[in-house]
């Protein structure tokens, strides 16, 4: 069984997915990283040389190996949901957590955003965010066995609560 974490950029997935593989003695898997390390380049770069579409393609097959293994805690990319065959992959082995979090602690956390390509390409950062994270909404709703509002939580506290959550359900 895999602990999954789905959500916008800037929710903690990273910064919680570590504390969780080491609280619960499970490998840490960053989706992003691994499909950088496949192309052999960081993401913005895979965008600004092949496109959005090639990155989500890339993102599927890392997508695909990892489901495909037990016990790990997979921090997604926030764009995850955008296929439906991600989710139905990351949900044959896996307990999905949506981390949400408001859209100005994003803005907070995640600054002015240079080392993540533009979603839109033409917005405000700000305006970003709101407008992309609107439309992921319905996506990790759908998606989510679990949701975690990371704005009211410390990182060691929203751990601890999807761990608990991750046993339980799990049975473990």
């Amino acid at each position: 069984m895999n602990l999954v974490l789905i959500g916008y950029r800037g929710t903690g997935k990273s910064t919680i997915g570590a504390r969780l593989a080491a609280m619960l003695d499970m490998a840490y898997v960053s989706l992003d990283a691994e499909i950088a390390a496949r192309a052999g380049m960081p993401i913005p770069e895979i965008v600004s040389r092949a496109g959005w579409d090639r990155f989500r393609d890339l993102e599927e097959d890392a997508v695909a190996d990892a489901a495909a293994r037990d016990g790990q805690v997979l921090d997604t990319g926030g764009g995850v949901v955008v296929r439906p065959e991600n989710i139905r992959r990351l949900k044959e082995r896996g307990i999905v957590f949506l981390l949400e979090a408001r859209v100005e602690d994003i803005i907070a956390r995640i600054g002015g955003g240079e080392d993540r390509p533009s979603l839109t390409g033409a917005k405000s950062f700000t305006e970003e965010v709101a407008e992309v994270l609107a439309a992921r909404e319905p996506g990790y709703r759908k998606a989510a066995d679990v949701v975690i509002d990371t704005s009211r939580r410390a990182p060691e506290e929203a751990a601890a609560a999807i761990a608990e959550e991750f046993r339980r359900r799990a049975g473990v």
